[in-house]
């Protein structure tokens, strides 16, 4: 087994290479801005660190979201077409819960909260019983809205960094690590579990939009 992981749907730019057993390498850089110039040689460089090539993969993971419109397409389309040209399968996992299995990683039992930075003062946020076990569906919504749901837990992620006043007991970590999505991705397939599709999960709207009463103009 050898599983490429990648995730662009927050900040962080994170690549890793995982061999069933452990993590061979793995990269992780923070740009919100330069998710398409810095996944690729990500990818590259986890692979001539680990000494292998990209068509000794068996397999590629990749974080499906939540997340913004832009960053998220990047780790999707590369993830799918690498998956394509090599004949291998693509294995989609929720952004959140990579987070959470980080969490837990770090020592967080649970229960407790993920929360990511959804921008426009929102957050992408689940609750989880353990780092393993997501309670419903991953959800956006501005923090004061959902302040008595997430009251007296842990969180991890940015969102409750930024958000102190509502995560009033914001843990580390605080990005999305692909070392942790890959590490998760090992256990389900031992288990024989279900993935998701690699589409986007992006909870709400693309923030590009055509403008209200916009007029074509074509020639005459």
């Amino acid at each position: 087994m050898l599983l490429l992981a990648v995730d662009t749907a927050t900040p962080a730019v994170t690549v890793a290479l995982h061999d069933g057993e452990s993590v061979l390498a793995e990269s992780n850089q923070v740009d919100a801005r330069r998710h398409g110039e810095l996944l690729l040689p990500s990818v590259d460089k986890v692979l001539a660190e680990a000494g292998l090539k990209l068509d000794a993969l068996t397999g590629i993971v990749v974080g499906v979201g939540p997340g913004p419109y832009t960053g998220l397409r990047v780790g999707l389309v590369t993830a799918s077409t690498f998956a394509t040209v090599l004949g291998i399968p693509v294995h989609g996992l929720c952004t959140l819960d990579g987070l959470a299995y980080a969490a837990g990683a770090a020592g967080i039992e649970g229960p407790f909260t993920v929360a990511t930075d959804a921008r426009r003062k929102e957050v992408y946020w689940a609750r989880y019983e353990d780092p393993r076990t997501r309670v419903g569906e991953p959800a956006v919504d501005r923090p004061a809205d959902i302040a008595e749901r997430v009251a007296g837990v842990p969180a991890v992620g940015q969102g409750a960094l930024l958000y102190p006043e509502v995560f009033t007991d914001a843990r580390a970590p605080e990005h999305q690590s692909a070392a942790a999505l890959a590490s998760l991705a090992v256990e389900r397939l031992a288990a024989g579990q279900e993935f998701l599709p690699p589409t986007p999960l992006y909870l709400r709207r693309p923030d590009a939009q055509v403008p209200k009463n916009y007029k074509v103009v074509t020639p005459q």
